[in-house]
């Protein structure tokens, strides 16, 4: 099978957007990153896509690598009609449980883009002030989805490497905050920081 170029790739995740832009719609993707760690904030984005500027390799987040999310971080902020950052930290995840902070920090993310057509990765029930979509899988078949991915990625892991200069020790800039072997042998060697879930982290400290 031939590879697919970047022309077909971009072609390929647009289809959902494309009928929409042609009926005059603005739209919105809508993705989150960090559910699963166990230190840090869940992070959402909402991008607003402007078809006029659509960036080529756009992808979902976790088929590229760092250096690539970086490279289309600038792009996508650069010709992005609007973009809106929603965040909610440990302390919140912990009394909301993640799948709630995770709406909160979608409806964070997109409270500003008043009739867009909502475009969210997999999650339902959401209050948007405009028409929304669930898409399974978004990530892999939408662009505007993507390029959330993309976003809140880069926004997050740049964040959990400040971190890690505040509470050095666990790894923070490599592991993300992920339960890796480094972090959970920390957490049990120096117990757990302001930034853990402790509704996560119960089994690996005393």
């Amino acid at each position: 099978m031939a590879r697919e170029t970047a022309k077909e790739k971009l072609e390929r995740m647009t289809q959902i957007e494309k009928p929409l832009w042609e009926k005059g719609l603005r739209v919105a993707g809508i993705d989150e990153v960090g559910r699963g760690p166990l230190a840090g904030p869940v992070v959402t984005a909402c991008v607003v896509v402007d078809p006029r500027f659509l960036v080529e390799g756009v992808d979902d987040s976790k088929k590229l690598s760092e250096k690539k999310r970086e490279a289309l971080y600038d792009e996508i902020v650069r010709t992005a009609a609007y973009i809106g950052i929603g965040w909610v930290e440990p302390a919140e995840i912990d009394r909301l449980n993640i799948l709630n902070a995770t709406k909160v920090a979608m409806e964070q993310a997109g409270s500003e883009c008043e009739g867009c057509c909502f475009l969210v990765d997999a999650m339902e029930g959401l209050r948007l002030p405009g028409e929304v979509r669930s898409i399974v899988h978004g990530d892999a078949l939408s662009y505007a989805i993507a390029a959330a991915s993309i976003v809140a990625k880069v926004t997050r892991d740049r964040y959990m490497i400040e971190l890690d200069k505040t509470y050095p020790g666990y790894g923070f800039a490599r592991n993300k905050g992920y339960g890796t072997a480094e972090h959970i042998r920390a957490l049990g060697e120096l117990g757990a920081t302001p930034v853990h879930r402790r509704t996560f982290i119960g089994k690996f400290v005393r």
